[in-house]
């Protein structure tokens, strides 16, 4: 099954007096990118946390952010009554001396850094324990998400390989047609700066098959059926991290559709070619929201 390199998910837990409350969102990256929103009591703990979701979530740009707030209001800030006095003084004192209005300085005042912070305390284990816990639940919910999304995108995707397979079988009557307006234009040319009568038979197949050659799409046909195949294998697979080698597959797809483009002299090749470029364009988009 694919997983989806977007999700969200959503824990909550009490413990004592305090509710914890986690949420892990993620978006598309090539790498794993994980940032912490998280209280300052828990930053000695982030190496923990940062493996944790690392091998849960795989790839993508995680947010994950952490909050605990208490249910009796305690210990939620701390003023530092010091540096709120010092600044004060030296901000009226300043007000005074250039003759501003002092309009409200305790507001200013309450938003510079260190002033009202959360307290400083040491990290409870049955409180940390309760934070991993939640956070698991979050993960969970998060992988949840991930695997409805990817569904959906896998049942696309395969939708789209079928229909590529379909538009690559229907291209052999069009092949048989394509040879038989090939000889007669050819046959017309000579007739008219050779003339009939002088038209070498021998010399006529050469120029044919010559043609044929260069025009011949079997290679790709073969490969490009190979490649979907493959693809549609590697959706069935077991393993979880997909995304990079489908990716790859799908590029390889593309260089085979852009070749019997190319090849094709035949304007229904190329209707049928574009249809193939259209399903491949959006297989890649899907892709490259998958991990």
């Amino acid at each position: 099954m694919l997983l989806s390199m977007t999700g969200f998910g959503r824990a909550t837990n009490t413990i004592s007096d305090k509710t914890i409350t986690v949420e892990v969102r993620s978006l598309n990256s090539k790498f794993t990118d994980i940032r912490f929103k998280m209280p300052q009591a828990y930053k000695e703990k982030e190496h923990v946390l940062r493996k944790l979701i690392a091998d849960k979530a795989k790839r993508g740009k995680i947010d994950v952010t952490v909050d605990l707030k208490s249910l009796n209001g305690e210990g939620e800030y701390a003023l530092n009554q010091a540096l709120f006095t010092k600044y004060y003084k030296e901000l009226h004192q300043l007000s005074k001396e250039l003759s501003m209005p002092p309009a409200d300085i305790m507001q200013a005042i309450l938003r510079i850094p260190n002033v009202v912070s959360s307290p400083e305390e040491a990290v409870d284990e049955s409180e940390w324990q309760a934070v991993l816990d939640t956070i698991n639940d979050a993960l969970n919910n998060f992988t949840s998400f991930r695997m409805e999304e990817g569904a959906a995108m896998e049942k696309d995707c395969r939708a789209r390989i079928e229909s590529i397979l379909q538009l690559l079988s229907e291209l052999e009557p069009m092949e048989s047609e394509r040879v038989t307006r090939l000889r007669q234009k050819i046959n017309k040319h000579m007739e008219e700066y050779v003339g009939k009568d002088n038209i070498d038979a021998n010399r006529f197949e050469q120029e044919i098959l010559y043609y044929l050659e260069k025009i011949d799409i079997t290679e790709e046909k073969v490969r490009l059926a190979q490649h979907c195949k493959y693809f549609l294998e590697v959706l069935d697979s077991k393993e979880t991290i997909k995304g990079r080698k489908i990716n790859f597959i799908s590029q390889e797809m593309g260089r085979e559709i852009n070749t019997l483009g190319s090849k094709a002299n035949s304007s229904e090749i190329q209707r049928s070619v574009v249809k193939m470029k259209d399903e491949l364009e959006k297989i890649k988009e899907q892709v490259l929201n998958t991990i």
